[in-house]
């Protein structure tokens, strides 16, 4: 006798999902598919016809399942963004990412916590937790507009400030997800709170994060390259140790209060530096950027599938927050971060309009609800769901064709 296991058809279904997502562009276009729009649209379509399978992946009743499933992607891209910058001194190479993270990425968050709080009526927790969680880009789904892998180039300065911005603001965007929750769990912002907060939250963990990272990072750069010299791991391609070891210092960063997503950058930026013209680092880029795709694909499709329990709480002010923070708060903050610095104006326009959310959105809402009962908890799901939605249809379309232009252009 047949018979239909409910996993085996929830393997099936996601396997064709990916598929499909991956395959079916290419009859349409000659260019490699941005499918992370269609990853969502397959789980939509895929799975809402499975009777009970939107409850059962809705984020809100099961936070920690989204919360693990994406932080482990978040690493793994994290590290992966590190090792693809090739180059870190150049004349005024960071100053756009730098004036991303300082000017653009608080006046996000600032934007979007003032939207949520006055027009779609959230508490004030609620509402900044709205702007941490939307703030930072995202280093899972901006492929199309980083720099190429390692030593391969392409590192012109619209996609190094993008690659750089997304690799750090994800990390930088902790503190105000930990602000948003203590607020939510003593009800009130005291003079107290945001004194403990500063010291714990943004001064001790970023520091211990970026610490933890760089030392974790130079340790397996010896490993791999110096200890044994006559018999190195790197020669043998163990990618699987250095991607241990990532995750060996997101975890050690964490257990000491640091935060991991700054740790696995570094890590990856300072093992970087080490044995620069090793054709190693090559192989560990892609070894760890199929790992980050297949993960990508599993949560972006699973979205998809949850998208019919998160329904009921989209209204058109959590539409408006989406919508907003695409075409005009992510922009105008950029553009005005920007200002005064050498760029022309094609250049700061892409940079500035080109901040894809995605994974590391997700995280931080599904850590934010395993911790604390956030009041707001469906209409920041809603927000979130359709900002991702939004952005990689208009972003994945568009990015690789505009930051390609651009730098054709420059150069």
């Amino acid at each position: 006798m047949f018979e239909f296991q409910s996993y085996h058809v929830l393997l099936a279904v996601a396997g064709m999902a990916i598929i499909v997502s991956y395959w079916s562009p290419r009859f349409i276009s000659g260019r490699e598919p941005a499918a992370s729009a269609l990853l969502v649209l397959t789980g939509f379509a895929a799975f809402s016809w499975i009777p009970g399978m939107p409850g059962a992946i809705n984020p809100i009743n099961s936070p920690r399942v989204w919360e693990v499933a994406a932080e482990l992607c978040v690493i793994i891209g994290l590290f992966g963004t590190g090792l693809r910058i090739d180059r870190l001194v150049g004349r005024n190479l960071w100053k756009p990412t730098l004036r991303l993270l300082v000017i653009a990425m608080p006046l996000t968050i600032l934007a979007l916590a003032v939207i949520g709080w006055q027009a779609a009526g959230m508490t004030l927790a609620g509402a900044l937790l709205l702007g941490a969680v939307l703030s930072p880009t995202d280093p899972v789904l901006a492929g199309d507009v980083q720099v190429g892998r390692p030593s391969e180039g392409g590192e012109h300065p619209v996609r190094f400030a993008l690659t750089t911005e997304a690799g750090l603001n994800d990390g930088l965007a902790f503190p105000f997800v930990h602000l948003g929750v203590a607020i939510a769990t003593a009800g009130v912002l005291t003079t107290g709170l945001f004194a403990e907060w500063a010291a714990r939250d943004v001064a001790y963990r970023l520091v211990v994060g970026a610490t933890g990272g760089a030392g974790v990072g130079w340790l397996l750069g010896k490993l791999l390259f110096d200890w044994p010299r006559e018999n190195a791991l790197a020669t043998t391609q163990a990618g699987v140790v250095a991607f241990a070891g990532v995750i060996f210092a997101y975890g050690l960063t964490e257990l000491i209060e640091g935060y991991g997503f700054i740790a696995a950058f570094v890590a990856g930026l300072v093992l970087r530096r080490q044995e620069t013209e090793h054709e190693f680092h090559a192989r560990l880029h892609d070894f760890s950027e199929s790992l980050e795709h297949t993960l990508t694909a599993i949560i972006l499709v699973a979205l998809g599938a949850a998208l019919p329990s998160l329904w009921p709480y989209l209204g058109w002010p959590e539409a408006i927050i989406g919508l907003s923070l695409v075409f005009i708060i992510r922009p105008v903050a950029a553009w005005l971060a920007l200002s005064g610095m050498s760029l022309r104006w094609r250049p700061r326009a892409v940079i500035s309009f080109y901040g894809v959310r995605g994974i590391g959105s997700i995280y931080y809402l599904a850590y934010a609800g395993h911790h604390v009962e956030l009041v707001n908890e469906g209409a920041l799901w809603a927000v979130v769901a359709f900002t991702i939605v939004l952005s990689t249809s208009v972003h994945g379309l568009t990015a690789g064709i505009a930051v390609e232009r651009v730098t054709l252009d420059e150069d």
